[in-house]
């Protein structure tokens, strides 16, 4: 299925020195206003190897309650796991168009290559993969890529070290709001709870004051 990407826009722009208007945004959402300029905010880090566990649980649960969002560190996921992550859902941006349009998304289905041109309103400068990785009763590999030749296994250990780590803050976030240990998960949709993995690409934008690369998300940033 042909994909009109980002990528393939950014490479026709680089030069001209704008962007399709489609892309530009609203002078209130636009980066120079948009953009905080203040201290850095120091989002709580929390570190999963304390042996204080329970120190481990008050620091989730007043992160929890005011951040809404925290930062874990030493979570059991080695760091070069991480970067055969990166390197793998990088080189799958590098193929070729029509390499990368052989998982594109269809009509319907949630998974595969695709691209924020596809929504209504203003675009985001953003191409992603995005496919489910578990259970694996409900992975359907034909929207995972052939190209890079070890992107499956690459993906499968990851997940590995990931769904235990989703139980443990699970498991974490239940204590903390005094509910049974495996409450949250259960009702999340227990052991067939689906996980989905997203890769982001952001090409270069020769206008990154007129538009944005993502709305509200949460992201990995190394």
């Amino acid at each position: 299925m042909k994909v009109e990407s980002v990528q393939s826009i950014a490479s026709a722009s680089k030069n001209l020195g704008t962007i399709p208007t489609e892309f530009i945004r609203s002078e209130q959402e636009q980066p120079q206003i948009t953009t905080f300029d203040g201290p850095v905010p120091e989002v709580p880090v929390i570190n999963l190897a304390d042996v204080d566990k329970n120190q481990v649980l008050r620091e989730i649960v007043e992160a929890s309650e005011e951040w809404g969002i925290f930062q874990v560190v030493n979570h059991g996921i080695p760091s070069e796991m991480i970067k055969e992550l990166q390197r793998v859902g990088k080189e799958f941006f590098e193929l070729p168009q029509e390499e990368k349009e052989k998982i594109a998304m269809v009509p319907g289905r949630l998974e595969g290559y695709g691209t924020n041109l596809m929504k209504n309103g203003a675009k985001s400068w953003v191409d992603f993969l995005l496919h489910v990785v578990w259970p694996l009763e409900q992975v359907n590999y034909s929207f995972w890529p052939q190209n890079p030749p070890n992107y499956r296994k690459v993906n499968e250990e990851y997940t590995k070290y990931m769904v235990p780590l989703v139980d443990e803050i699970f498991e974490y976030l239940s204590i903390g709001l005094g509910i049974d240990n495996n409450l949250l998960k259960e009702a999340s949709g227990g052991d067939d709870l689906k996980l989905l993995l997203k890769i982001n690409f952001y090409p270069p934008c020769p206008r990154p004051d007129l538009t944005l690369a993502l709305d509200s998300t949460l992201m990995y940033q190394q």
